[in-house]
């Protein structure tokens, strides 16, 4: 299963990075998982800028082209998110957005990281775009409530037994559901 980790925060200074590398290492320990680091922030679409609908898959740009073929040759995601206003970060909607096809018939599931909710909100918000992609959200899910907690150094995150078991369980959920969908997308 090839697996991709997106960051969802941009902003300098980001915190998200050092939880994508925590859950990164944890993915790469999974016999079967090829698992890669996608920093939106690195991707850098601009706002939405195709004239066309993404259904059509008549990208103009070489910033879509590259962002589908990214896309495109993935089977499962984790999207690492804080929550923007509870919800959504505006370079992750931006991201799903801009693309269509690509995404379909494939798992997702979140780390999620924040104050006192740990990004929750986020994903709720997250999976209804996903649906209409037809993204399949699991349950399964990393909550990291109170996350500058767990940083030792600001740089280095330290996770708690559950939140390692958490991770597992996701893992191994999303390798099910490739499994499971990959038929829908032949």
């Amino acid at each position: 299963m090839k697996l991709g980790i997106i960051i969802a925060s941009t902003r300098p200074e980001r915190k998200g990075s050092i939880l994508g590398q925590w859950f990164y290492e944890q993915a790469r320990q999974h016999s079967g998982v090829e698992a890669s680091l996608i920093e939106l922030a690195d991707v850098n679409l601009p706002l939405l800028d195709e004239s066309g609908h993404p259904r059509l898959q008549q990208y103009e740009h070489a910033h879509t082209k590259a962002w589908s073929d990214q896309v495109a040759a993935l089977d499962a995601f984790v999207f690492v998110t804080p929550e923007y206003n509870f919800g959504t970060p505006p370079a992750l909607n931006n991201a799903l957005n801009y693309l269509y096809k690509e995404w379909n018939y494939k798992p997702a599931g979140f780390v999620s990281y924040g104050g006192i909710s740990g990004g929750t909100r986020s994903v709720e918000m997250t999976k209804q775009i996903l649906g209409a992609l037809k993204v399949v959200p699991l349950v399964e899910a990393v909550t990291i409530p109170f996350f500058a907690k767990h940083l030792t150094d600001a740089q280095t995150f330290e996770a708690n037994d559950i939140q390692i078991q958490a991770a597992a369980n996701l893992v191994k959920e999303l390798q099910r559901w490739h499994g499971a969908l990959k038929t829908l997308r032949a």
